[in-house]
């Protein structure tokens, strides 16, 4: 059960047009509120032209290992969010959250489910299109590595 609470506290959000995390919003927040909500990060760096903003070490944010906030430098908006979680998640309790595996009919549900993923270099994911959210899973397949907060398609 104490699980159950820790994956509501670390990933609490409300319904919206991309999935929030600690009230941060892909594609609406801005690199300000990351600063002003979480204070100065661990490191600043500059990737494929996109500035990724990280807390990590003694500066984590409460529940994590390392968050990672990728902001377009032009227009300052959060584009993703790379949540590495520190306890230890499993995928039943990120189905009890967000919701179960899509049915193999091939119709999408009106409610929120998952699609399971490989990457190109073999990752296992889960893909909640509706949701903008992919988490990916460790090696033995039933534990979370990472939570990727992305803004949602357009018409989702």
């Amino acid at each position: 059960m104490k699980i159950i609470a820790i994956v509501a506290v670390l990933l609490a959000a409300a319904p919206a047009v991309a999935k929030p995390w600690q009230g941060i919003e892909p594609g609406q927040s801005k690199r300000e509120q990351i600063i002003q909500k979480f204070g100065e990060p661990s490191r600043v760096v500059t990737s494929e032209g996109k500035e990724v903003i990280a807390y990590f070490g003694p500066k984590a944010i409460q529940g994590t290992k390392q968050v990672q906030f990728t902001v377009d430098p032009g227009s300052q908006h959060v584009e993703r969010i790379a949540v590495f979680p520190g306890p230890v998640i499993d995928k039943e309790s990120v189905e009890s959250t967000y919701g179960p595996a899509c049915p193999s009919s091939g119709k999408v549900p009106a409610a929120p489910c998952y699609q399971k993923k490989i990457t190109d270099d073999f990752r296992t994911y889960l893909h909640y299109s509706k949701l903008g959210l992919a988490i990916f899973l460790n090696e033995d397949g039933k534990t979370v590595h990472s939570f990727i907060f992305t803004p949602q398609p357009a018409g989702k």
